[in-house]
């Protein structure tokens, strides 16, 4: 690859871009919502006790309702997962992680759409995907993609 001063300066506008994106507000709120998730006992607490027992709840799995905990461990596993999942700053997290990935697939649809109206830009999102090709990869092999 021959560095030319035009790819040089597409580079130096990437990484302005990436530092405008780190400097944002979406960005520090989402580091907050982080530090807070992480440097709290009873948030972590629960969490660690989720992630515990998902060990045991993927062994279950692989025998289904034929293992002797089957019951057991699927009610726990919702019980633990509902627990963390209401638990204040694991629930601010994941609005703050939705925030920052919506501003992420906005600048890709961006950047995608300013090169080319038929670039696909993967999102997971299906109001930016409609705007590009119509479905992503999981749209039942209409992406017409290799995977």
């Amino acid at each position: 690859m021959l560095a030319t001063s035009e790819r040089i300066e597409l580079l130096e506008y990437a990484e302005q871009l990436a530092q405008m994106v780190l400097e944002s507000d979406i960005v520090e709120q989402y580091q907050i919502c982080l530090y807070k998730m992480q440097n709290n006992n009873d948030t972590q607490e629960k969490i660690s006790r989720f992630v515990k027992l998902k060990e045991l709840y993927e062994e279950v799995q692989r025998f289904g309702k034929y293992h002797p905990d089957y019951k057991r461990v699927m009610s726990q596993i919702r019980e633990y997962k509902r627990e963390m999942d209401l638990d204040p700053h694991v629930a601010d997290f994941k609005l703050a992680e939705n925030d920052l990935q919506g501003l992420l697939d906005e600048i890709s649809m961006l950047v995608g759409g300013a090169v080319s109206k038929h670039i696909k830009v993967p999102s997971g999102n299906p109001f930016f995907d409609k705007g590009s090709h119509g479905s992503g990869c999981g749209g039942g092999g209409s992406c017409s993609c290799s995977a």
